[in-house]
């Protein structure tokens, strides 16, 4: 790491945006150490092994059909700044359009070190990442599923957990979202319609609540149908990795809480807990195949009543 290095990035920050987005990269990246890639090949054939069983047995449990993407990537932390970097710029790209601060260097200098610190605080706490490429500048272009390697072997040996049990577990979480965005083919185009309506609203000085509220619930349904999927599917015994997981997301100093509450963690663990009891519910009552139905059109997304009432959902679909 080369802290120096990083503020000399910020502080060179220029261009026409709110945001010198190289800069961003360069300095985030300037204080987060890269983790090592010096896999053994026993553990890139795990990774593989990995994606292709839980492909295997999320289409056998679930009964639905759906494809990994073709790019695979077990990336390092810098790996994964370089590429979510774009999918920022994108969600950045309409305020920046109507930005106009009052005093613009300052501006873009704070905004860029901003911006460091989030990627670099991202870059060293995910662990895998399914990308639906929200916004993406290649609408063609093949999603991708990330593992960050140091990450996940840190975690592992943090949590004393066994570390290709822990991998495994990881990638069956990943590759439940390939799937439940594999049988929604609308699911993409749905959420960046609400992110975009969201954003445009407030670059015009009013907030969309509608379109916010449904972001949150169709995130919520996503998160708690992988859930599902997820536990329904793996194929060893996984209360004791949750445990772990949930009270190192209660933990850390105060920076780690502060940034948590910051980018929206904490509400994301929400959506994981509420999504999960509601696909709970309707899959006891009406079998994974029936859970699956929500996926059919966007009109099957539960409303906020619904995830906390899920027998009103039943009542109001019928597979």
């Amino acid at each position: 790491m080369n802290v120096l290095r990083g503020l000399r990035a910020v502080s060179e920050a220029s261009g026409a945006g709110v945001v010198d987005w190289e800069n961003a990269a360069e300095a985030a990246k300037a204080s987060t150490d890269p983790g090592s890639l010096a896999l053994s090949p026993a553990e890139r054939e795990g990774y593989a092994a990995d994606v292709r069983d839980a492909r295997s047995r999320l289409r056998s449990v679930a009964g639905i059909e759906f494809e990994v993407p073709e790019t695979v990537e077990i990336q390092n932390r810098h790996h994964w700044i370089d590429a979510s970097l774009s999918t920022f710029e994108n969600v950045m790209r309409p305020i920046e359009a109507v930005a106009t601060p009052v005093l613009p260097d300052l501006s873009r200098v704070v905004n860029t070190g901003s911006m460091a610190v989030t990627l670099g605080f991202l870059a060293r706490n995910v662990l895998g990442q399914y990308d639906p490429l929200l916004l993406a500048n290649e609408p063609d272009a093949d999603h991708g599923l990330y593992f960050v390697h140091p990450n996940i072997v840190a975690v592992a040996a943090e949590l004393d957990a066994d570390y290709p049990r822990f991998r495994r577990w990881i990638a069956f979480h990943e590759v439940a979202h390939a799937a439940e965005f594999g049988v929604a083919p609308w699911l993409p185009t749905y959420l960046e319609s609400r992110v975009e309506e969201g954003v445009e609203t407030l670059t015009a000085g009013r907030f969309d609540r509608e379109a916010f509220v449904e972001l949150q619930l169709a995130m919520t349904a996503v998160e708690g149908y992988a859930e599902l999927l997820m536990d329904r599917a793996f194929d060893d015994e996984y209360a004791d990795l949750r445990r772990k997981v949930d009270a190192r997301r209660d933990g850390g100093g105060p920076f780690q809480r502060v940034m948590r509450r910051f980018l929206g963690l904490d509400l994301k663990r929400r959506q994981y807990e509420r999504g999960a009891a509601f696909f709970e519910a309707v899959a006891d009552a009406r079998g994974l195949d029936g859970a699956s139905v929500v996926w059919e059109r966007p009109e099957y997304l539960p409303t906020s009543t619904e995830l906390d009432r899920p027998e009103t959902w039943l009542a109001r679909v019928d597979p």
